[in-house]
């Protein structure tokens, strides 16, 4: 059972970090192999584990050197069983890929938790599809049961929560809120953005919100915008519309660039960090219900740095 399970301390307000782009983070600035972007096979191993244990410590480090929350998402964005099957994962060895990333995040909170740096974990839920691309999209029902099973992994662990990241249409965030409520798990939903500040499949972020609260009778603990630069969505956030007050959180790419430069690109566009910083900073101001804070595609230790720094005095 988790330890902030009945009650999300970031939901009380305080500025909470979570980490960068994990995948990015790691295969550019680490040199590490992740096959279909998968940062959880890494846990197979001794060496890999080690890998993602110095990963999460450099974010954490930064939290608990400013006196502020930490959440630790775990490594299993793609750890769910389409993923699995094509990384030659059983079941089996899927479920248990998923409770070894809680047991890890559990030993970092040990280490890393304070009484100024309270520190949740979280089971990160990917897409079924792609993060960039909802592909064909799931019924609610089918969506449901696709992530019923590693959700219910989750809840047998010591994760305080699930967050479904890069969420590309409102059907599959329908359909993981009604698995994580049906397993008793409180939920964050994280939407892709595009250039436009709408969902990959066209609908509005305001629709996409409210869409998902009609259905799971506000399920979602709140919501998140990332895998998109603030340029790409600032002018979505400008109104003091009431379902803005359901956004918490922010993950966002370092690169301007839209989704289909990124996929093309050769390189890593790493943005700039200072000015990432800066227009958190600013999005804060106008709402500052907003305080789970991280990155995206592109982003590592030096981004997240920047934008606590830019935060704590907007907070």
């Amino acid at each position: 059972m988790g330890t902030y399970r009945k009650h999300l301390p970031q939901l009380d307000g305080g500025l909470f970090l979570t980490d960068g782009g994990i995948e990015t983070d790691l295969i550019f600035n680490d040199g590490v192999e992740l096959p279909h972007f998968a940062a959880f096979d890494l846990l197979k191993s001794e060496k890999g584990t080690a890998v993602l244990r110095a990963y999460y410590a450099r974010y954490a480090t930064i939290a608990k050197a400013n006196g502020v929350g930490f959440i630790l998402e775990s490594p299993t964005w793609r750890a769910s069983a389409d993923w699995g099957r094509k990384l030659g994962y059983s079941q089996t060895a899927l479920a248990q890929a998923n409770a070894k990333a809680i047991e890890l995040m559990a030993e970092l909170r040990r280490e890393y938790q304070s009484k100024t740096t309270p520190v949740v974990i979280s089971g990160c839920v990917g897409p079924r599809g792609d993060g960039y691309d909802p592909g064909t999209v799931m019924s609610v029902d089918e969506a449901q049961a696709y992530h019923a099973e590693q959700i219910g992994v989750f809840a047998t662990t010591e994760a305080d929560m699930v967050t479904a990241i890069t969420m590309t249409n409102a059907n599959e965030a329908i359909g993981l809120a009604r698995a994580a409520q049906a397993a008793s798990m409180p939920v964050a939903i994280a939407f892709t953005l595009e250039t436009d500040g709408r969902l990959p499949t066209g609908q509005g972020l305001r629709q996409a919100i409210e869409e998902v609260d009609a259905e799971t009778g506000n399920g979602p603990a709140y919501y998140m915008i990332n895998c998109a630069h603030p340029t790409h969505f600032e002018a979505t956030l400008t109104s003091k519309a009431g379902w803005l007050k359901r956004i918490r959180g922010l993950r966002a790419n370092a690169s301007k660039r839209s989704h289909a430069e990124l996929n093309e690109a050769p390189d890593l566009d790493e943005g700039n960090p200072a000015e990432l910083g800066a227009q958190y900073h600013a999005l804060l101001q106008r709402h500052p219900q907003i305080n789970v804070l991280g990155g995206c595609c592109g982003t590592d230790r030096r981004h997240v740095e920047a934008i606590c720094g830019a935060c704590k005095r907007a907070a």
